[in-house]
């Protein structure tokens, strides 16, 4: 596995990439913005651990540029008002500073466990005029794409279809996309926000996510595609 190490804290990124390789992964650095995009687009590693405070370029532009083009895994690290802004940017994961090198890995082996998660039998799953194509991450509406989804993306509107006009609590969500040591509600929520912004463009608004304050969310399809 190859993991691309952003910072500019030249001190930190060997830490990190010290403690990355003692687990096993290939590492790859970059010190500034734009060389991680370069790094991103020539060496196409599994997975990117990305500091937000960065020169030249900083890392919700990079989060932002990679998201428009591919769904390469990405655990974002700062302050937490910043990584609100990189989860709805679409990042996979967080870090808060200052961490331990053991929750830093262990945060690095859940989002590849989650990426590498298949479906045994990749199918369509459709309601109405409104298909997901969970073997390409696509939904779409009267077979005209709506939009091209994450994993993550694709898995909560796999579930909440799967559960349509039902409010699915929090808790149960985040278990089933992220597993029991993953997510919080902080990322459900984000991950909501990206989801509903994707999917809510179908004409005539077939179906949107309602939230139920307090408990959680649920799919609402119109009469025609129940």
């Amino acid at each position: 596995m190859k993991a691309l190490v952003v910072d500019d804290d030249l001190a930190l990124a060997d830490v990190v990439s010290f403690t990355l390789r003692k687990a096993g992964y290939e590492v790859i650095l970059a010190h500034d913005g734009l060389v991680a995009l370069d790094r991103w687009r020539s060496e196409s590693p599994d997975l990117i651990i990305l500091d937000l405070n960065l020169p030249k370029l900083d890392g919700l532009g990079v989060c932002r540029q990679i998201r428009a083009q591919d769904d390469t895994p990405i655990i974002v690290r700062s302050d937490e008002d910043d990584i609100v802004k990189g989860l709805r940017l679409g990042a996979d994961d967080y870090i808060v500073k200052p961490f331990s090198p053991r929750q830093m890995v262990a945060r690095v082996e859940a989002v590849l466990r989650r990426v590498g998660d298949t479906h045994p039998s990749p199918a369509n799953l459709t309601i109405g005029e409104i298909t997901l194509d969970l073997s390409r991450c696509k939904v779409s509406c009267r077979q005209d794409l709506i939009a091209k989804l994450t994993p993550l993306e694709c898995r909560l509107l796999e579930i909440l279809m799967l559960n349509r006009d039902q409010v699915m609590l929090a808790d149960t969500l985040i278990d089933q996309v992220w597993g029991p040591q993953g997510g919080d509600k902080d990322m459900l929520k984000q991950l909501v926000y990206r989801l509903r912004h994707k999917i809510e463009t179908c004409p005539s608004r077939l179906m949107f996510i309602e939230t139920v304050s307090g408990i959680g969310y649920s799919l609402i399809f119109t009469s025609k595609n129940k």
